[in-house]
């Protein structure tokens, strides 16, 4: 399985995270979620809100201006 890099990702629709690590669901220790925190403030979630994200979709490429994109991309530590 691939593994996700801990740092700042920027989201195909502008916003930008960082990655704190992975988490497995209790019920199902194989399923992967992606632990990640806004890096701005949102009126409706407040400043740095904390998201999680099954590891699958955090990964996989999304249709964007008619290109496939990631939805999340790697910008470094």
């Amino acid at each position: 399985m691939q593994r996700i890099k801990l740092g700042r990702y920027k989201h195909y629709k502008g916003g930008l995270y960082r990655v704190i690590g992975v988490a497995r669901h209790s019920e199902r220790p194989s399923q992967e979620f992606v632990v990640y925190q806004a890096l701005y403030y949102s009126r409706e979630f407040g400043n740095n809100s904390i998201w999680i994200r099954p590891k699958k979709m955090f990964l996989e490429k999304v249709l964007a201006g008619g290109k496939r994109v990631p939805r999340f991309k790697y910008l470094g530590k």
